[in-house]
């Protein structure tokens, strides 16, 4: 009898799963299909806007390079800067 009530509250459980699967893929589509207005003048306008400081160079000028450059090293050079900058951290006591 218990197993019949196991069975019972599994097919509860997934049916309640489902249904909301179905309702969140509904939502979904219809946020997908929604147009938006486009925003008001001056809201969200770059001109008026402060660039983030990491988007600056030391002259506190805006960069137009990438910032994220991956260049490939071998690991003993990975593992020479990162000791050169454990080193010079400020918590380091290498008494």
């Amino acid at each position: 009898m218990l197993q019949v009530l196991y069975i019972l509250a599994f097919i509860i459980i997934a049916g309640l799963a489902i249904a909301n699967l179905v309702r969140n893929l509904f939502t979904l589509s219809q946020d997908a299909q929604r147009h938006y207005a486009p925003r008001a003048a001056g809201y969200g306008n770059r001109s008026n806007s402060i660039p983030h400081p990491e988007l600056l160079d030391d002259m506190g000028n805006v960069i137009n390079e990438p910032l994220l450059v991956m260049r490939s090293i071998n690991v003993e050079d990975a593992r020479k800067q990162l000791d050169a900058l454990y080193q010079d951290s400020p918590g380091n006591s290498d008494e």
